[in-house]
């Protein structure tokens, strides 16, 4: 029923579209053939043929455009696409027009004047129509961009501060302190280091809550201190392979490892007989991290879809390259876009 609707729909609106566009080709015919309109034996001709000729151009010319915005958009390719679309047009009018001229003299006997004159007023006609419709699409482009910015603005703002919401949270503070008070009757240097790497996280919370981007160099000795305070708390259990990796020169929005890192270990069974092994590796453009699955049997919580979908929120700003998610093979991997 509603792939009936659907269809009649769409013949609806073409059949409208369509008598529009004869009912504009009516004065055009006139300006034309004044002479035409002279003699009723012709002026039907006359109607018919401009209205033909108007509904081709039309609708091929729609059809020109909608291929030109498709492959070159108005927002970040505006001139490129204005040269190509009046390129487009320009060879579409004379090849149409050019094959109704001689379609009607050769094939059925009408002559339609000097074919010179009647492509540069076809030309003229289609250049003048199309740089009103350029008009109307490049102001709608830009008027779509800015709603689109302001509401990636939210998003962003809204993103970084779950983010930091998620990050600077009691339970870890809560679970460090634990594990401090039980190293500090254990061994005093450790928990001296301790307590300097958590100082180190928190520091550098504070000091990216501000940021959009951040330098892949610091973010990723921000996860090693992490990880230094998970370590102590979960010693052999949690075991962690990371590769020597090309930073130089590439960014990447901040906490948004360290959300990976803790959902793999919220997430997750960590024991000596089931220890969590974390991999974090670059390859091909992308940061992986990647975690063995053994997941808890707990009550599903949606913290860990929010988290990622934070991230995504957030690299949207940023890149059209996707946020990689996949969790098969009995592995879960993130691949993080490197920006630069």
């Amino acid at each position: 029923m509603i792939g009936t609707l659907s269809k009649q729909n769409f013949w609806y609106r073409q059949a409208k579209e369509i008598g529009t566009i004869v009912l504009v080709s009516i004065p055009f015919t006139y300006v034309s053939c004044p002479n035409c309109f002279k003699n009723p034996k012709y002026v039907w001709w006359a109607l018919g043929i401009n209205a033909i000729c108007w509904i081709i151009l039309w609708k091929g010319n729609s059809i020109v455009a909608d291929f030109t915005d498709k492959h070159y958009s108005w927002v970040k390719y505006p001139v490129k696409r204005f040269l190509v679309g009046i390129l487009g047009h320009t060879v579409y009018t004379c090849v149409a027009i050019t094959c109704i001229f001689y379609i009607m003299e050769d094939g059925f006997g009408i002559s339609m004047g000097d074919i010179w004159t009647t492509l540069t007023y076809s030309v003229v006609f289609t250049m003048l129509i199309s740089l009103v419709l350029y008009s109307v699409s490049f102001l709608k482009s830009w008027r779509e961009l800015a709603v689109e910015s302001e509401r990636m603005k939210k998003e962003v703002i809204s993103s970084k501060y779950e983010s930091l919401k998620n990050q600077v949270n009691p339970h870890f503070l809560f679970n460090s302190l634990n594990a401090l008070t039980n190293l500090v009757y254990e061994d005093q240097d450790q928990a001296a280091k301790f307590i300097k790497k958590l100082s180190d996280v928190y520091r550098y919370v504070l000091e990216s809550r501000d940021k959009d981007l951040v330098q892949l160099e610091m973010e990723l000795k921000f996860a090693a201190s992490y990880l230094f305070l998970q370590k102590i708390r979960y010693g052999d259990s949690l075991l962690v392979a990371e590769q020597s990796m090309k930073t130089e020169g590439f960014k990447i929005p901040p906490l948004s490892i360290q959300m990976l890192l803790e959902n793999a270990i919220k997430h997750n069974i960590i024991s000596e007989d089931e220890p969590l092994k974390i991999e974090i590796y670059q390859e091909d453009g992308y940061l992986f991290v990647v975690n063995n699955l053994q997941k808890k049997n707990i009550i599903k919580s949606d913290s860990s879809e929010m988290g990622l979908a934070n991230i995504k929120a957030r690299y949207s700003f940023f890149t059209e390259k996707p946020v990689i998610i996949d969790d098969s093979n009995h592995k879960f991997t993130v691949g993080l876009p490197l920006l630069k």
